[in-house]
């Protein structure tokens, strides 16, 4: 188990815990931890060290009904998430360290959390810093901080795309398969949109208020390239062979299951925003599967196979 994994798991076993955990409590939850003694104890507290330099606050209290009275550790979610409203603690957790071992482009660590309202204030732990080099680099792009404080504050956006106005009420900004996105109503569209900023032509100009709730429950960060578009949604319809369909089912989950046929072959359906990115996910079937409805979506994938052996033939 890597170092990062531990981390995770003791900040989760902190932040979950009603009451103080002793270190040999957490010894025996967490893996990747030696076995009790010296070893333990220095990787314990270098592992309290590194997140205290991090910001976050790990608190101190004696375990309820201990004797002789023992010390224990735990993370109040409240204190650790302090006013900002838009992030879970699992998430200002996660995004915490996430600031600590990735280097956003030209930005650092506390100032993004600044962005998002989830800087943690000091601990008392001093002005330790980590001096490791981060593993990894975010793209970062002019309009996110704008975006990051429309999200933080619920207020609307303009901005255009695909050469269209759009006036948009921010749910998220989510970073995946490199290329950060934006997710909220679209009033041009009169429905949730996703937008890569990336292609965001010009600014962001922050609007008034929001005036659309974002919805209640768990975002959906699990998206598909082929949900990740402006394009106006249609449902595909694909055929998988017997001897992908399970590996199908696993991937997209046993809701998109609209038919299963004796031969082992099942149908699903996915909702498109982006048909590009759907046409390169249903060829890594390659003779696997077969695109069945609707025409329109069945014939751009023919025309565009139909130009390619054109192309190579020439």
């Amino acid at each position: 188990m890597s170092k990062l994994e531990r981390l995770m798991n003791l900040l989760a076993a902190l932040l979950h815990t009603s009451v103080p955990m002793t270190a040999e409590q957490l010894r025996v939850r967490i893996e990747g931890y030696p076995d009790a003694g010296p070893s333990f104890r220095r990787s314990f507290e270098r592992d309290k060290d590194d997140l205290r330099s991090m910001g976050i606050p790990i608190r101190v209290e004696l375990v309820p009904g201990t004797d002789p009275p023992t010390d224990g550790y735990r993370i109040d979610p409240k204190e650790y998430a302090g006013s900002d409203p838009q992030l879970d603690p699992d998430e200002l957790a996660a995004l915490h360290l996430a600031t600590n071992l990735v280097r956003l482009d030209g930005v650092q660590g506390d100032q993004a959390l600044v962005r998002v309202g989830g800087l943690v204030g000091d601990t008392g732990a001093g002005d330790a810093t980590n001096s490791e080099r981060p593993l990894a680099a975010l793209p970062t792009d002019t309009n996110l901080g704008p975006l990051f404080d429309a999200v933080r504050t619920q207020k609307s956006v303009g901005f255009t795309y695909n050469d269209t106005a759009r006036t948009l009420d921010p749910y998220k900004l989510s970073f995946l398969r490199g290329h950060w996105y934006l997710i909220g109503f679209d009033h041009v569209r009169e429905d949730e949109r996703q937008f890569r900023v990336d292609r965001i032509d010009g600014v962001v100009e922050p609007l008034g208020n929001a005036t659309t709730v974002r919805p209640d429950g768990p975002s959906n960060d699990r998206a598909e390239s082929w949900e990740l578009g402006d394009e106006e949604p249609i449902v595909a319809r694909i055929l998988v062979d017997g001897d992908q369909a399970g590996w199908a089912k696993h991937y997209l989950g046993r809701d998109a299951v609209v038919a299963d046929h004796d031969d082992g072959s099942a149908e699903f359906e996915l909702t498109v925003r982006n048909r590009e990115a759907f046409r390169s996910f249903v060829l890594t079937f390659l003779e696997h599967a077969e695109l069945l409805a609707p025409p329109e979506l069945r014939d751009d994938l023919v025309d565009w196979l139909t130009e390619l052996h054109a192309g190579a033939a020439s």
